[in-house]
């Protein structure tokens, strides 16, 4: 059985006072907070074994070494990637999108090819294909979603030709909170031997990943998101595709021979990890799995779906409430404004009153523009979050709500 308040022990900055309120972190889309089981976890390695990985053949350095590719496993375990080489580490979601927008699109677009992305994408799985598409002389084209936030599969099945090489697609989109079938969009876009990219940065934390039951082509996330460490993350791909494809960063550790007259480039997953590796980051991420495991994903994901359901239930009682996105999909995000109320001040006035919301464009113009507004706030839920942290919210905006129309 979950027990949030088992959960809670954990994270000790749940504890903290903010303006003498009592801390409702609601902020968890942006990042997560840390169980002392990882910052104790990075502290030991920090404190007794720190020394570089892969390169010595000293006590430290192996201890670095070997709990470095023990966290490659434990990854691998989590999202049931076949092989650990299909496994490489980056600074987080947005360096693994960049990474396979350069190294896959230098070694299978050309001029006239063209990719899909979703109007409901994150900066990050946006740029680095539009980056592309200029490079290469390529084609960008854009799925909608409806006024609920869902994707029209309609208009996505009549983009889909002989000419798409790649779709990028949010598994759960970090404005809307929408769960999108990304399933049914892979096994389409294989149908027309296109390849998938799934941001799986607010998946993560929330759903059981399985990217060889998805037979995605390449799946991101992020440390942060999922109670690790910042300037760590994941980029899984096919090892039949990582093969393929040239290195993009070159340096220490992704080389095999360096000779003047020529190069030979390492093995996978070394020849994407050129230079020192953030590997204490990467232990830490390691042990957060390890901690979310524990704990078990599926409980999490119970736990979180029903006090979502709580949530859009009692934000829909507020006058004057507004809320963007209303998938029947949908995970643990809740986008929202009030008539007549800045988001800004909205983010403002919970703040003064102990609760942290994620307020402006949230890396998402698109998703904006689609509504016509410049910002929203966010609140985003995490398993450690409660009925009575939602009670206080909820109280919050009506309490804003009612000063703003005095």
């Amino acid at each position: 059985m979950f027990d949030v308040s088992q959960v809670r022990k954990d994270f000790p900055i749940l504890e903290e006072k903010i303006y003498d309120k009592p801390l409702v972190y609601l902020d968890n889309g942006a990042t997560t907070q840390r169980p002392l089981t990882v910052i104790d976890k990075m502290t030991e390695y920090y404190l007794r074994y720190n020394s570089n990985v892969h390169r010595g053949v000293h006590y430290l350095s192996n201890k670095c070494t070997d709990a470095n590719e023990e966290a490659r496993e434990i990854v691998r375990k989590f999202i049931n990637a076949a092989f650990t080489e299909e496994i490489i580490f980056t600074r987080g979601t947005t360096e693994s999108i960049n990474l396979v927008a350069h190294s896959f699109g230098e070694a299978f677009i050309n001029e006239g090819d063209e990719i899909i992305v979703t109007e409901m994408e994150h900066h990050a799985n946006i740029v680095p294909w539009q980056m592309l598409c200029d490079r290469k002389k390529a084609v960008l084209k854009v799925v909608p979603f409806n006024d609920k936030g869902e994707l029209d599969m309609e208009v996505f099945g009549k983009l889909l030709n002989e000419r798409v090489k790649l779709v990028g697609v949010a598994y759960v989109s970090n404005v809307l909170g929408t769960v999108n079938p990304v399933k049914q969009i892979i096994d389409a876009a294989h149908a027309r031997r296109a390849y998938v990219l799934v941001d799986g940065a607010q998946a993560i934390q929330h759903i059981p990943v399985d990217v060889q039951g998805l037979d995605c082509d390449f799946f991101a996330f992020s440390g942060h998101k999922i109670y690790g460490p910042t300037g760590i993350g994941v980029l899984y791909g096919k090892k039949s595709l990582l093969e393929q494809m040239p290195p993009w960063q070159g340096g220490g550790e992704m080389i095999k021979e360096v000779r003047f007259e020529k190069t030979t480039y390492n093995e996978l997953p070394f020849k994407f990890e050129a230079g020192t590796p953030d590997f204490i980051g990467v232990i830490g991420l390691g042990e957060a799995l390890e901690y979310v495991n524990r704990i078990g994903l599926d409980g999490i994901a119970r736990y979180e779906h029903e006090l979502l359901g709580y949530a859009m239930e009692q934000i829909r009682r507020i006058p004057g409430i507004i809320l963007y996105g209303e998938a029947a999909e949908k995970s643990s995000v809740i986008s929202f404004g009030i008539e007549g109320i800045h988001p800004f001040d909205l983010g403002t006035l919970l703040d003064k009153m102990g609760i942290a919301v994620r307020t402006g464009q949230l890396c998402a113009e698109p998703v904006m523009q689609h509504y016509g507004v410049t910002a929203m706030a966010r609140a985003s839920i995490a398993m450690y979050n409660t009925r009575e942290e939602i009670d206080v919210f909820c109280a919050g905006l009506k309490k804003i709500e009612q000063i703003f129309k005095m």
